[in-house]
């Protein structure tokens, strides 16, 4: 497992773009989510890729029986994101400002075991979650804002749990500054 997330790190983070200089440049930006209370923070670091960092909440489900609990818990996030679609975009029409394309991610998720709303609190006081994703984000000429984040990765707690787990992350809200 461990030589499988070196390989997709060591893939991500060597990606080189060749031949003509692209015409699109990701952009720095901060924005707000709003179905999962957060702030985010994406930071250019090429020309094709960023830097995400959220600071917010997290949503858990969990139903045994009859039973189901929820809660938002306090979650922050980073990831190394590459957008591999913006000459397709351009050729095609389509927007590409304010980082709307399509991605690649390294991701790394750390959230509270305790909801500070709902009634699910876990057995650990924290969760690591690191892994690789593929993503697709879109902001529209309102400044609305729309990113979708499907992925896998390798969990660990501070009592000792390790899994694999797959995650979808979905952020609706606004891009407040450029």
């Amino acid at each position: 497992m461990k030589s499988v997330l070196l390989f997709i790190t060591v893939i991500l983070f060597s990606t080189q773009t060749f031949g003509q200089e692209a015409v699109a440049i990701t952009n720095d930006q901060f924005s707000l989510n709003l179905v999962a209370p957060s702030i985010e923070w994406e930071v250019s670091t090429g020309q094709k890729s960023t830097i995400d960092l959220k600071l917010g909440t997290g949503i858990g489900y969990a139903k045994s029986g009859s039973e189901s609990e929820f809660g938002f818990f306090p979650h922050f996030a980073s990831q190394y994101r590459y957008y591999y679609n913006f000459d397709k975009r351009i050729k095609k029409g389509k927007k590409v400002s304010e980082n709307s394309g399509n991605y690649l991610a390294a991701i790394a998720n750390i959230r509270s075991g305790n909801s500070i709303i709902g009634d699910l609190d876990l057995r650990e006081d924290y969760a690591i979650l690191i892994g690789p994703a593929w993503g697709l984000q879109r902001t529209y000429n309102s400044g609305f804002k729309l990113n979708l984040n499907l992925g896998a990765g390798y969990g660990f707690n501070d009592i000792g749990d390790s899994y694999f787990s797959p995650f979808i992350g979905i952020q609706l809200g606004w891009l407040v500054a450029k």
